[in-house]
């Protein structure tokens, strides 16, 4: 279908509904002010020019010039920002998604040149709206709705899956699995749960030169070992659990946890190859499948991916002019680049237009980030959280974000 087909097909859609208009959105979006206008006449221009930014994407926001800091605009009801927390210490949200929990990683030798990276993560509690810490898992993920978590015991691979209640600290109960796991995702729905299995824990470590010739040894990721054997897809409900065995590949080395594509017909992971961000999908079975239509063009190393209307699709970093980073919006059916978004990595859409990223310090020499909203086309900025500090070991951030849908 092409854009003036999705355009008339959106307008009839658009007289049928006549859902209300928010004030000022057609100024927002055509850019000028017809304040005598009717309001009947403001309607219109507005619903018009809503259908048109869903059908071409959104306006094309070129870099350049001599811009060096974002322009930072107040949070706006409804996202709780805390730009002053780094690491946070209360619910930093947004739209659709909040964060759900954080963690920090260090490496415990464990003799001679090895060692294993251990996660230590900091839970949102949703009776008090802070994050608490919770030592005692070695893997966090969070169900839409920011009640319930799955997680996983400190030993890896771990034989068995429990389910957290967030408010309570307590586990509601073990589900147990037939090959050790170390990675979760859940569906979209929260209803499933994709377990990666692991024939070894995939968090070990080895210790490197420093790249930098400095004399210093810094930890690295152990790439010797092919240890991902397949997947369970466990019904969260029932605790029943389906295994699929997945052959390694060439490349297949270290962590490469499943997630559900965005109908959960299929899984996919990170492939490793000669191009950033690839990514190789699988069947229920454990067999290799095309990817969907509509994740063909994604990226494995852009959390984001599909828009919540599933229009628009979030890509990787496109231009970085003084410091300041942009990121591509590309149709996710043809791969074309159709807008630009602050930020240098696309972690969660907030809504159709607004996501939520990461924003480098422009005025700093060393890299630091930090969480922050940005508007599709805009070159505005709502800071969410304080700036991150690098971590010691191989380039690593001190804490690291897990999104949910809230």
């Amino acid at each position: 279908m092409n854009v003036e087909e999705l355009v008339r097909e959106a307008l009839r859609e658009q007289a049928d509904a006549q859902p209300p208009v928010p004030a000022g959105f057609a100024d927002r979006v055509l850019g000028v002010r017809r304040r005598r206008r009717t309001r009947r006449l403001l309607s219109v221009a507005a619903a018009t020019a809503a259908v048109v930014a869903v059908a071409v994407g959104v306006p094309l926001l070129h870099p350049g010039g001599n811009e060096v800091r974002p322009a930072a605009v107040p949070a706006p009801a409804g996202i709780r920002s805390h730009p002053d927390q780094s690491p946070p210490r209360e619910l930093i949200a947004a739209g659709r998604t909040a964060m759900a929990a954080y963690y920090t990683r260090r490496t415990v030798p464990q003799g001679g040149d090895r060692g294993v990276t251990h996660r230590t993560y900091w839970l949102l509690n949703p009776e008090t709206g802070r994050y608490e810490k919770d030592a005692r898992w070695s893997f966090v993920a969070v169900a839409p709705g920011l009640r319930t978590a799955a997680v996983l015991e400190r030993t890896l691979p771990a034989a068995r899956i429990g389910l957290l209640d967030l408010a309570t600290g307590e586990v509601e109960r073990w589900i147990p699995v037939s090959h050790g796991v170390a990675g979760l995702a859940f569906s979209d729905d929260g209803r499933r749960l994709v377990a990666t299995a692991y024939s070894a824990n995939p968090d070990q470590a080895v210790k490197v030169a420093d790249a930098g010739n400095t004399g210093r040894t810094d930890w690295g990721p152990w790439w010797q070992g092919k240890v991902r054997t397949g997947f369970h897809v466990v019904d969260v409900s029932s605790g029943k659990a389906t295994w699929s065995a997945v052959p390694p590949g060439r490349n297949d080395i270290g962590r490469l946890d499943f997630a559900f594509s965005r109908t959960g017909d299929l899984v996919y992971s990170q492939a490793v190859g000669g191009r950033d961000g690839m990514q190789q999908f699988y069947d229920l079975t454990g067999r290799k499948a095309a990817a969907p239509a509509d994740e063909r063009h994604l990226r494995s190393d852009v959390p984001a991916r599909l828009s919540p209307d599933g229009r628009l699709g979030a890509w990787g970093l496109v231009a970085e002019p003084h410091r300041v980073s942009y990121s591509a919006i590309r149709d996710p059916l043809t791969g074309e680049e159709i807008g630009r978004a602050r930020g240098a990595q696309l972690l969660a859409w907030a809504d159709d237009r607004r996501l939520i990223a990461w924003e480098r310090d422009p005025e700093r020499k060393e890299y630091r980030d930090r969480l922050v909203l940005v508007t599709i086309g805009e070159k505005g900025v709502v800071p969410l959280s304080g700036y991150r500090k690098p971590n010691a070991e191989y380039h690593q951030q001190e804490w690291n974000p897990v999104f949910a849908e809230r």
